[in-house]
């Protein structure tokens, strides 16, 4: 497995891998060609099928028309082999000839890759396990739990990136509660973040902190959906679940800043797991790649910072998945809104509950968490491309025509 320097990125939504990782491509691009006079970009299956709603346009032409006029072409009935989310970038002189064509594909989390060997995109792997049991049997050998599993492998530097991401996700909720107003787009979706932070606080301790919640959660993905910056948890898409939990453990439980950083650090070697054996792509593997590895990320925190032991941790984060396999990715309108902030939220509590119904057992049980990561893939594999966001299928189709007041 990769650092978690390549996991949790810091940046702006609606997506990681339609907003993000394409902008990310495009300035790569156009710094390789300053002399072009023209661009043309041929945007391929997910990318260009719900693109616009992800503002995968407005990325990509930020970065190459202060250089030269740039033409996106969309092609949302191929589908390249590599990946769903392909991406081919032409560059052309003053005659009209082709400098150079380049096919690069958005892989998920913000993460690019040529799809071939050898990939300019391709970093050193410093995890020398890369499997949940295997990780597990080495906390019980040494004693020790999965933040220092993380610390054993990462540079001395790891834990003033975290830092630098949990600041990240605090300043994403605390913007979303202070925000109001109506998210872009033709759904004129109202932001509730403020409303349910407020109401919240009005309901007794037992209501409170699931009130609460919801809240922080619907701040990021609400700041998200508007463009707003957040981090990949595993992606922009799923963005609200981790930051949610682990805001409202420090704000109520009152952990340190150094319990938080030691539970991020394992909710992100939850997360890697996965995106190393499987996908956290809804392109890819549908939302129970992206939603319900960010519950799985935030249950294994949460059990953590409460006391559990690895095995328990493990248990809360299989939950995670296990209950939200064959999840499909369904954007209305293609924009990360209906239902994507709402599956935020109901992430986030489901969260709470695997950390709760993993904390009363002992960590024994019968589904491993590799073993669903490799049903979650496969269960990937076998749900139809209409359902693995393309905005045709499931909620987001004929959704105008099906809405009442």
């Amino acid at each position: 497995m990769k650092s978690l320097k390549e996991f949790y990125r810091i940046g702006r939504g609606p997506s990681s891998s339609h907003t993000m990782a394409p902008q990310r491509a495009a300035q790569m691009f156009g710094e390789r060609h300053p002399e072009a006079h023209h661009f043309e970009v041929s945007l391929f299956g997910s990318l260009a099928a719900t693109g616009k709603g992800h503002m995968t346009d407005v990325a990509i032409l930020e970065e190459l028309e202060p250089i030269a006029p740039a033409t996106i072409v969309w092609k949302p009935d191929i589908w390249l082999p590599f990946h769903p989310n392909s991406m081919l970038f032409k560059a052309f002189d003053a005659e009209g000839r082709l400098i150079e064509g380049w096919t690069v594909y958005s892989v998920g989390g913000g993460a690019l890759s040529e799809g071939k060997d050898p990939d300019i995109f391709d970093t050193k792997e410093i995890y020398s396990l890369n499997t949940m049991n295997d990780i597990m049997l080495w906390c019980h050998n040494t004693g020790k739990n999965y933040w220092e599993y993380v610390q054993e492998n990462e540079e001395s530097d790891i834990w003033d990136y975290l830092e630098t991401v949990w600041k990240a996700m605090q300043e994403a909720v605390e913007r979303g509660l202070d925000t109001e107003g109506v998210l872009p787009g033709p759904l004129h979706l109202p932001r509730k973040a403020t409303t349910y932070y407020v109401k919240a606080n009005g309901y007794k301790p037992s209501l409170q902190s699931r009130g609460l919640v919801y809240a922080y959660s619907l701040a990021v993905s609400e700041e998200n959906a508007s463009g707003g910056q957040v981090v990949t948890a595993p992606t922009c898409g799923s963005s609200g679940v981790v930051p949610a939990v682990l805001y409202h453990l420090y704000k109520s439980y009152e952990f340190s800043d150094k319990r938080i950083l030691h539970a991020l650090a394992t909710a992100g070697l939850i997360g890697n797991i996965v995106k190393h054996n499987a996908s956290i792509s809804g392109a890819e593997v549908g939302c129970q790649g992206e939603v319900g590895v960010a519950c799985a990320m935030a249950a294994g925190a949460a059990n953590q910072l409460f006391g559990g032991s690895p095995f328990q941790i493990e248990y809360a984060a299989e939950m995670g998945i296990e209950h939200h396999l064959g999840l499909t990715c369904d954007p209305v309108c293609g924009l990360v809104q209906i239902p994507c902030i709402e599956r935020n939220a109901f992430a986030a509590s489901k969260a709470m509950d695997a950390n709760l119904y993993a904390a009363f057992s002992d960590g024994r049980h019968r589904v491993s968490f590799d073993h669903v990561v490799r049903v979650m893939k496969q269960t990937g594999k076998d749900i139809p491309s209409l359902y693995k966001e393309t905005a045709q299928g499931g909620l987001a189709k004929d959704f105008f025509k099906n809405t009442e007041i």
